[in-house]
């Protein structure tokens, strides 16, 4: 198609040159009359065809990031939980814009054009050979300045992109705690943190908007003046007799012409670069997160969950956080997790719902491991509660559905109930259709725990990892959250509790004491318990008590 409109845009100079050859000569208005039909018939065909390959690329655009959009969601989400999260954590979706963006422009149909630049010199070497001449030497100068604009532009982009990410990241951070921000005064601080990398920022996109004007600039001047020239040379090969009038005019709108690609290409260079830097990053993001084969099927969980040998190291860490961990759990048991702060409790809990994978041994339910469910067959059958709860902009409805389409009214409102949250949900303003902002935005701290709570237990799944679930609540949260428990217990699940407050293991039967990633104790919830908490003997006055080996200090005020 490039071809077809590239010979098409020779209409102009050949109908110039039978206009000055033929017409004027012959005085021939017949002549004129059909070459003018012929020439307007030539240009419509080459808008046609150029309207076609404009479609065509804004199509390619579409489709490229139809192909790379669900991909590069999912390298987005899944990045920060394989340590793998860019300054901006946005930056793949950015990339993927810029590419459309460059796909569906100017650029590519320039690139394109530029294959076709040879068909020009080599009609201008039919004019004459010192116009063929005068083409080539325009031409190299051009294409030396492409080479230079991209040379000089290269690393200063890639440096833009850098500051660009930095700041944006910033300005995430200050968004998502905008509270921390204004209470301690931490904003101008904060900002001018934020401007430093904004200037760099700013600073790295003129010096590349600069150096592409100067270049881009050059190039159309050259053009420009290219064109005086050759008409000036058309004009002396006429006075010479070397070449008809026609000449003079044809050969300067062909020789204008040929170097209009490479003008264009200028022109357009930030994008390609921006462009093809997206790429690259683009194609070093999907090679460490191939797309993995679908497994089998299995069917749902409804017996145990086992870790054996369990050792983590959190993404992005170096220490291995728990070691050599070891435990089962059958059909209705209840397990709390205790121990001290750093201990790797919470690294346990993303461990078992398959959040972060395990460097050696396995967790495992019902004898398959983890990984051998995709994550969308075992989200079905996992609840999971972190410490921090974030719900979505959306309905509270949606949130406890897990935005699943057409979910059951009937499960929503059983999973609010089972979680003791149903009355608290009817006593918003439009009960379960009332509208969250991001993050829960407008419900307090224990709300959006209760409702996060909610959200574990819809469509009952088999396993159920609560970690520090009373962080927020009040009493009446505190005796909701054990009914909770016992009623995931009662219908054949397994729930795993992490807490630090004893109030959160009422429910449970199971208790696993960590400490420094390792198991210190684990078994029934009373005899555990009563070796952890057992009091220390009062030192008579006068008289140090020694230490007891292997005695486990008492909590500070019954906190585990």
């Amino acid at each position: 198609m490039s071809g077809l409109v590239n010979i098409l845009y020779l209409t102009g100079s050949f109908f110039m040159l039978e206009v000055y050859d033929r017409v004027i000569p012959s005085r021939s208005v017949p002549t004129l009359v059909g070459l003018l039909v012929l020439a307007l018939v030539l240009y419509a065909f080459q808008g046609m065809l150029e309207a076609m390959r404009g479609r065509i690329l804004a199509l390619a655009g579409s489709s490229i990031d139809e192909a790379l959009s669900a991909r590069v969601f999912a390298l987005v989400v899944q990045a920060p939980l394989r340590g793998l999260t860019p300054s901006d954590g946005l930056l793949p979706l950015r990339d993927l814009d810029a590419l459309r963006s460059f796909m569906s422009g100017a650029g590519p149909g320039a690139f394109f054009d530029l294959p076709w630049l040879p068909v020009y010199l080599f009609v201008c070497f039919l004019f004459h050979p010192l116009i063929g001449v005068a083409a080539i030497v325009g031409a190299l100068i051009l294409i030396g300045v492409t080479l230079l604009t991209d040379r000089a532009t290269r690393n200063v982009a890639q440096r833009a992109t850098e500051h660009g990410a930095a700041r944006n990241g910033l300005a995430e951070a200050g968004r998502r705690n905008a509270e921390v921000l204004a209470a301690m005064g931490m904003q101008d601080r904060f900002a001018a943190r934020w401007a430093t990398n904004n200037r760099d920022y700013i600073a790295a996109q003129l010096h590349v908007a600069r150096v592409a004007g100067r270049f881009g600039s050059f190039s159309k001047v050259f053009r420009m003046a290219l064109q005086s020239g050759v008409l000036a040379l058309g004009a002396w090969l006429v006075i010479n007799n070397m070449a008809t009038g026609g000449i003079i005019i044809a050969s300067s709108i062909l020789v204008s012409r040929a170097l209009a690609p490479a003008e264009l290409a200028i022109a357009n260079w930030k994008g390609f670069v921006q462009a093809r830097q997206s790429w690259g990053r683009l194609a070093e993001w999907l090679s460490r997160m191939p797309v993995l084969p679908e497994p089998q099927a299995l069917p749902a969980p409804r017996e145990s969950v086992q870790a054996e040998g369990v050792s983590v190291v959190p993404p992005g860490a170096q220490r291995i956080v728990v070691q050599d961990l070891s435990f089962a759990l059958r059909a209705g048991q209840g397990l709390g997790i205790i121990g001290p702060s750093a201990s790797g409790k919470s690294t346990l809990a993303r461990t078992l719902v398959g959040i972060w994978p395990a460097l050696r041994g396995h967790v495992r339910v019902d004898g398959a491991a983890l990984d051998q469910w995709s994550n969308v067959a075992l989200g079905r059958h996992i609840g999971f509660l972190p410490q921090e709860v974030e719900l979505f902009a959306g309905s509270v409805g949606e949130n406890i559905a897990r935005f699943e389409p057409n979910a059951d009214p009937g499960a929503i409102i059983a999973a609010a109930r089972a979680a003791g949250v149903h009355d608290l949900i009817l006593r918003l303003p439009e009960g379960y259709n009332t509208r969250l902002g991001e993050g829960g935005a407008g419900l307090s701290a224990g709300q959006r725990q209760r409702i996060g709570l909610a959200r574990a237990l819809f469509g009952e799944p088999f396993l159920v990892v609560l970690d520090e679930p009373n962080a927020n609540l009040d009493m009446e949260g505190e005796n909701a959250l054990t009914q909770a428990i016992l009623g995931v217990r009662q219908r054949g699940g397994i729930c795993v509790v992490v807490a630090h407050r004893p109030s959160a293991l009422a429910a449970v039967d199971l208790i696993l004491m960590m400490a420094d990633g390792r198991a210190q104790a684990f078994g029934p919830k009373d005899e555990v318990l009563k070796r952890v908490l057992q009091p220390v003997p009062q030192a008579q006055p006068g008289h140090k008590q020694p230490a007891r080996a292997g005695a486990a200090p008492r909590a500070a005020g019954g906190v585990l």
